[in-house]
């Protein structure tokens, strides 16, 4: 087992979602139908379209070479190794088999270029699947994939051979043997116990050369594949030149890949633009301040740039941000020659920003030449409350806190300027256009300051309660003396950096604060610390084991179906005793309009009437606390972790928003911004905070995702505590049960129930707060064909290339899902991707409604998954 070295506890790998999990999603459960009458009611939330500029396979070009930007030259190509990444799974989904793919929905569809069915064919007494396979399916060493691949790879996965370095074996523990069916194209998997999730298994397949054995497992394919079965295979991987190279593969039997060669290449996010800018791209995920940049430099054809804004260092707009009244005109010290020294220094000042503007004129002339395909990323950002110790140990307080964000502005102010959709995610196991999704927040319910100051002080938390009571009070030189250690100990901690006090502190806070006032209030622009951006949104996993991988095209790893029907709130009957932790208690679910136990434990602010104006805004229903809270002569402090990085902007922007939500309910945060190498591992998995940002990709088998993230931890043997990815430390032994019953029912009604179940639970729990979801923006060349933002759906690298200007016309405008929302939003017209109709699986032969020339699409879990 791969463990984190924890001073509070420890993380265990038995169910590590795949390496996909962490950059990429991996599936969901299978078309569950919703608790209704009908069994079919679709989730209400649409998804945000793919934006991909879809082409049909017969206005594509044949041959060609596509230069894909990747995070870095991938470590392992083995996805069930612990230091699997992104560019892992993105080599494995060209390359290996994907029994199940995920479609436009992150529902995962049986892929026909291996599979001619998959289904469960006995439930009695032992769960039995049967697979037949595509007769044409082969390994590029000719040997036809069979029983023997499928038994190699559960060997190695099982868990019950330590001898094999795995990162996660949820599902192959499960099952009891693996047989040849009626001919060598059918396999039998037989299950020890039921198992609903079984469509994750066997994606991707490796051959049994790579499995068979442990050091083949270990070793044999961390840097080649002697085996593959993809529409392209792995020519070379040079980590000198930083640059994968993948070519057709000469026996695949499926549509002939568009394209001669894939190069991945190695580049890391800050130096994205200037690769783009040179040319050396033709595709390539970026933040939003390089998309800010390429609609810019469409709207201006060669121009310099914008006339202000941020420097290069911001990568968002022209480089004379830090031009100064004495930086940008000669000084009167240079004018009268008073100076020399000086007026030396305000030349070279002057010519050094000469160069950076013509450096940034050349880049935006270069970026020109791109479009900015965009969508949602199936990945949520979540806060993070560690419910292990401390005041957050307390349910009231978590409740608390999540009561005192308005997850919608938090939403806006990071999607909106982008033109997407900004709404909160409203389940931990689903987002929204999933088949599967449903909104159970009310299980918490929604930003009202007053009942949040109601829990806090019925946890005890009120207004002066952080004034300790002595026996005597101190006077004269000996409260003095304390007076001067206590600023000494401030003044010290300012200058070794921890945490953001002192004067600069409140300047910040100051002009943060108007600029959140300017911005509630619809009047001015939004200032350049709120400016919505998708860099630092730190997916777990993104520089830890067995996570970093984007959505896998497996569908080992996507959405999650969500809970299904209206919920509601939760009241004392809802509460089952397992739910209660040590302390907990019936007021800690705080129904609605619940008040302050007495007037004499409660500001002014909470013993408000519950009978306000239903007009009046929640936030505005109570007044501001006189000052901070306290109980027992301890003030109600919280340390907010946060990363310090350039890439981390928008979790420090979103960090400070939510510091003066909590600012406003008397809770104050102590932000500390330590480094991006040091955050995850060091802090959020150690559990070393009271708050954190990060997020979490979707995946279309919650039961056996979701459990590890949401379970309560147990403890070890040593006396730790076994976290698993349950970062928050906050569980309880009921959402166990639920997992555990959702994992093993095979009944997809009743399954998608007892996860609806779960999520409410975990939302009332409050150990993890989703805020929104992650906006996914691509930089491509404008004749790239179908390839860019893809969202939930996996990529189809046969069917990727470059438009025949011959065969093709000009890209059609696409209109984001998020139009309707951000009207005049400013874009180019090639950067919006257009909101198609919801498709149902009978409207188009592969379940998505792309327009790609694909024949051989999938089928409709539906049908492939009956039984």
């Amino acid at each position: 087992m791969s463990q984190v070295g924890a001073p509070r506890g420890r993380t265990c790998s038995r169910t590590i979602r795949s390496v996909a999990l962490l950059t990429s999603g991996v599936l969901a459960l299978p078309v569950l139908a919703a608790c209704t009458s009908d069994g079919d009611e679709r989730s209400k939330a649409p998804a945000a379209a793919q934006d991909v500029g879809p082409a049909a396979r017969d206005r594509i070009a044949d041959g060609g070479t596509l230069r894909w930007a990747v995070d870095t030259v991938p470590t392992t190509l083995n996805t069930f190794q612990a230091d699997a990444d992104a560019a892992t799974s993105r080599i494995a989904g060209a390359v290996l088999p994907s029994l199940f793919t995920l479609d436009k929905t992150g529902r995962p569809q049986r892929n026909p270029d291996y599979l001619e069915s998959a289904k469960i064919i006995e439930r009695e007494p032992k769960q039995i699947v049967l697979y037949k396979l595509n007769q044409q399916a082969v390994w590029s060493d000719g040997r036809e994939l069979g029983a023997a691949d499928f038994v190699a790879q559960w060997r190695a996965l099982s868990g019950k051979d330590s001898a094999y370095w795995t990162a996660r074996n949820a599902g192959y523990e499960r099952i009891q043997k693996i047989e040849r069916g009626a001919n060598d194209l059918e396999v039998r998997v037989t299950f020890n116990k039921p198992y609903a999730d079984w469509r994750a298994l066997f994606s991707p397949l490796y051959p049994k050369d790579v499995m068979g054995a442990p050091n083949s497992f270990n070793d044999g394919a961390r840097a080649k594949l002697k085996a593959t079965a993809g529409p392209f295979q792995l020519k070379e991987m040079d980590r000198a030149d930083r640059e994968i190279t993948l070519v057709r593969n000469p026996r695949w039997w499926g549509a002939r890949p568009k394209l001669d060669t894939i190069v991945l290449s190695a580049v890391p996010r800050d130096k994205r633009a200037a690769a783009l800018a040179a040319g050396t791209l033709d595709l390539a995920e970026i933040d939003s301040p390089v998309a800010e940049r390429i609609t810019q430099a469409r709207h201006n054809k060669g121009g310099a740039g914008p006339q202000t804004g941020a420097g290069p260092a911001s990568g968002a707009r022209g480089p004379v941000a830090g031009t100064t009244a004495a930086s940008a005109s000669p000084s009167s010290a240079e004018e009268d020659g008073s100076d020399e020294e000086r007026a030396e220094a305000a030349r070279e000042s002057r010519e050094k920003q000469t160069r950076a503007l013509a450096k940034y004129a050349k880049e935006q002339r270069g970026l020109g030449g791109y479009v900015v395909r965009k969508s949602l990323e199936p990945a949520f950002t979540q806060l993070a409350l560690n419910g292990e110790t401390g005041p957050l140990a307390d349910e009231r307080v978590r409740r608390a806190v999540a009561r005192a964000l308005d997850r919608k502005k938090l939403a806006e102010a990071v999607l909106k300027p982008l033109g997407l959709p900004a709404n909160p995610p409203g389940s931990h196991l689903a987002l929204a256009g999933q088949h599967a999704y449903a909104d159970s927040s009310d299980a918490l319910g929604d930003q009202n300051t007053r009942e949040a100051q109601a829990l806090l002080a019925d946890a005890g938390w009120t207004p002066g309660g952080a004034v300790k009571k002595d026996d005597g009070t101190k006077a004269g030189s000996e409260a003095d003396a304390d007076k001067k250690k206590d600023k000494d100990k401030d003044k010290e901690k300012d200058e070794n950096g921890s945490g953001t006090s002192g004067t600069d502190k409140k300047k910040e806070e100051k002009k943060e604060d108007k600029e959140a006032d300017a911005k509630d209030s619809g009047s001015g622009s939004a200032s350049d610390s709120d400016r919505a951006s998708d860099e630092g949104a730190y997916i777990v996993g993104d520089n830890k084991p067995g996570r970093g991988a984007p959505l896998s095209e497996t569908g080992s790893r996507v959405i999650a179906p969500a809970a299904v029907g209206q919920a509601r709130w939760l009241d004392d009957a809802d509460v089952n005793a397992q739910d209660r932790q040590p302390g907990g208690m019936a007021g800690a679910y705080a129904p609605g309009g619940t008040a302050a136990p007495s007037a004499g434990s409660a500001s002014p602010s909470t013993t408000s009437s519950a009978s306000a104006s239903a007009s009046a805004s929640p936030s505005t229903s109570a007044s501001p606390l006189p000052g901070p809270l306290g109980k027992n002569g301890k003030p109600l402090t919280l340390r907010f972790v946060l990363p310090s990085g350039p890439g981390s902007e928008q979790l420090r922007t979103v960090g400070q928003k939510i510091a003066r939500m909590l600012d406003r309910i008397g809770i104050r945060t102590e932000i500390t911004k330590v480094a991006d190498a040091n955050y995850f591992k060091d802090h959020v998995a150690s559990g070393d905070y009271d708050l954190a940002l990060y997020s979490w990709p979707a995946t279309a088998y919650p039961a056996t995702d979701g459990r590890p993230i949401y379970a309560k931890p147990v403890p070890a043997s040593d006396g730790s505590l076994l976290v698993e990815q349950n970062y928050t430390r906050v569980g309880t032994d009921h959402i166990n049960q639920l997992f555990d019953q959702a994992a093993s029912e095979l009944d997809e009604k009743a399954a998608r129930d007892l996860l609806r179940r779960a999520d409410a639970r975990i939302w009332a729990a409050a150990g993890s707060i989703p805020l929104y979801q992650r906006p996914q923006l691509v930089a491509a060349k404008p004749a790239v064909a179908n390839a860019g933002a893809f969202a939930f759906a996996a990529p189809r690298y046969e069917d990727i290339g470059f438009k025949d200007p011959a065969k093709s016309g000009p890209e059609q405008p696409q209109k984001s899902a998020g139009a309707k929302e951000t009207a005049g939003a400013t874009q180019s017209p090639e950067a919006s991707p257009k909101e198609s109709p919801e498709a149902s699986p009978e409207e188009s032969a592969d379940g998505t409604g792309n327009d790609t020339g694909n024949d051989s699409g999938n089928e409709s879990a539906g049908e492939s998954d009956e039984q």
